[in-house]
């Protein structure tokens, strides 16, 4: 597999927002387990889940969403409310609906950065997401 798969702009903002949330869910969980392993080198697999889980629920994304908003651009801002306002076909299992939408919106955006080569803008962007998080907590 690729490292990296770099789409140019017109396939990315007519690609579907779920798709992109899709994969952006996938990057974003990547991201957080390989902070905490570094942060807690010697911890157990199981500890490990327990706490990606307090950075990758839905009410965690939303604030961060909510923290970050201003400082989108207007193409990544349109990315997230794309993907926040596009319908799902399933329903969240332990999250506010509203959450649920944020939080998809930031999963498109960070899809939309991944497959369009922007890793500098990702990463500045989950470290940012990472400090809301460790904020609230």
């Amino acid at each position: 597999m690729e490292e990296s798969i770099i789409m140019n702009r017109t396939e990315l903002i007519t690609m579907s927002p779920l798709v992109l949330a899709y994969i952006g869910d996938t990057i974003y969980e990547s991201y957080i387990r390989e902070y905490l392993i570094r942060k807690n080198i010697n911890k157990k697999v199981n500890d490990l889940h327990k706490s990606a889980i307090k950075y990758v629920n839905a009410k965690a994304q939303a604030t961060v969403m909510h923290e970050i908003e201003d400082e989108l651009s207007e193409d990544e801002l349109r990315i997230y409310k794309r993907g926040r306002n596009q319908k799902s076909h399933t329903s969240p299992k332990n999250a506010d609906i509203i959450d649920y939408k944020c939080a998809t919106g930031f999963e498109a955006l960070v899809g939309y950065l991944h497959l369009g080569g922007e890793k500098d803008r990702l990463d500045y962007i989950v470290e940012k997401g990472i400090n809301i998080i460790e904020k609230n907590m």
